[in-house]
């Protein structure tokens, strides 16, 4: 088992950035999928982005190209670097982590993941 928190998030103008943390518990982080979801009051949580334990990437499409999921094992931690921010990216961002067979697996289902963190809050005022 393993359990996650998130830090990082924040209060940021439109255009700003900010970097979110998800550091894990336990010795076989590395083997972990890893992914980041957000849900905004009233709407259903959505996946932002994903790397597998071989550091396969896949990103949703409304943060691609703006959004870096990188991770670093030795630290048990991945982070989310998330620039140009819009007031639409407000929401609670959630890490959350599964073991998968594959090397190159990025589930974007929120139910393929086990665990989950608590959350961190990111507002992005206009």
């Amino acid at each position: 088992q393993v359990q996650l928190v998130e830090s990082g998030g924040g209060l940021v103008q439109a255009g700003g950035s900010l970097r979110l943390s998800c550091v894990a518990s336990g010795r076989t982080f590395s083997a972990y999928v890893v992914g980041w979801f957000r849900q905004a009051p009233g709407k259903e949580r959505e996946f932002v982005a994903a790397i597998s334990r071989s550091g396969h990437i896949n990103y949703g499409d409304s943060v691609k190209g703006r959004s870096t999921i990188s991770r670093d094992n030795a630290k048990n931690t991945v982070f989310l670097q998330m620039n140009s921010l819009k007031p639409e990216d407000t929401a609670v961002y959630y890490c959350a982590a599964d073991l998968r067979p594959g090397s190159l697996t990025t589930p974007v289902a929120g139910t393929e993941y086990r665990y989950w963190g608590q959350g961190t809050q990111v507002i992005v005022s206009s």
